[in-house]
């Protein structure tokens, strides 16, 4: 029998475990499949409060999970494959091992949509990055190109036009699918220049271990032509880490946890933070705030009970 459960090690997963773990919850952390969350996938970050020369971002999450342990908190390795929220104490199982605990937090993310292209997952975080937020600030000066043509999209590649040459949208359509207020901004963009009906079917050069050009096949004719470039943006959306919590928790319309007063969920005792109930900023410096929040939400239900 646990006090505290968290399924998750990215930064809210990772801040509820020091803040559980300081309550004296000896909380268990359960990494999942994706430990250290997104982070774990970048390189520099610059805009977490503390690292004025920046920091890694694996190193971020190393630091905030040796900071977890300092005060108790466990770790398992390990996916959570089934969880019983239907009465408690909560069961989750992991592999062959089953597990009971008076309170939930979960912190399991959300993963980003990729092209699914070998080169793009050998270049993530070497020119290739779904946050423009997270590093734009990298590509001053330079040509980039976002792939998508939603609202995601053209969020990415507005905000990147403060920092790039050039963006290029690249758009497997003849017309964007992002709402008209986005689309009449986009068009007043001098610095955005669509591509239309076109797929980015590899990018150059994992070899180099940086982004030079993207390959791009035309949906209409098949031709394939070479678009120089310093880095892409993958704008096609993300899917939150729910799937587990179906017909067990009250989501939204595309599964994202709905929270209330805090960190709560439509389950006493349940509690949800970061990017698996955040579809807005997805910052890491939100993610722990919405980490703490969680935990300490954790702890006061928990002192109710007793």
């Amino acid at each position: 029998m646990r006090n505290a459960v968290i399924i998750g090690s990215g930064c809210a997963g990772l801040t509820a475990a020091i803040y559980t773990a300081r309550a004296n919850l000896s909380p268990l952390v359960i990494r999942g499949v994706e430990a250290g969350g997104q982070l774990s996938l970048t390189t520099l970050v610059e805009n977490f409060p503390g690292f004025p020369k920046g920091v890694q971002g694996p190193e971020l999450i190393e630091l905030m999970k040796k900071q977890a342990e300092v005060f108790g908190a466990e770790f398992m390795e390990g996916d959570v494959t089934r969880v019983n929220l239907s009465r408690r104490p909560f069961t989750l199982e992991i592999g062959e091992q089953r597990l009971e605990t008076r309170a939930l937090i979960i912190a399991s993310g959300a993963s980003a949509k990729l092209l699914g292209l070998e080169s793009e997952r050998k270049l993530i975080g070497h020119g290739v990055s779904t946050c423009a937020t997270c590093d734009g600030y990298f590509f001053r000066g330079k040509d980039v190109a976002v792939v998508g043509g939603g609202d995601t999209a053209a969020e990415e590649a507005l905000f990147l036009t403060r920092f790039a040459n050039q963006v290029t949208l690249i758009h497997r359509r003849d017309q964007f699918r992002a709402s008209k207020i986005m689309q009449d901004r986009l068009s007043r963009n001098e610095k955005i220049k669509p591509l239309w009906n076109s797929v980015v079917v590899d990018i150059l050069d994992p070899g180099k271990g940086e982004v030079t050009a993207v390959k791009v096949q035309d949906t209409k004719n098949g031709a394939v032509s070479l678009k120089p470039l310093h880095g892409v943006f993958i704008g096609i959306g993300h899917s939150p880490n729910t799937a587990l919590f179906r017909g067990q928790l009250e989501m939204n319309e595309v599964g994202y946890i709905q929270t209330h007063e805090g960190a709560k969920t439509s389950v006493p005792g349940v509690f949800a933070a970061g990017d698996v109930q955040d579809h807005i900023y997805r910052q890491a410096i939100t993610a722990s705030g919405s980490g703490c929040m969680a935990a300490m939400d954790a702890e006061k239900f928990l002192e109710r009970e007793h």
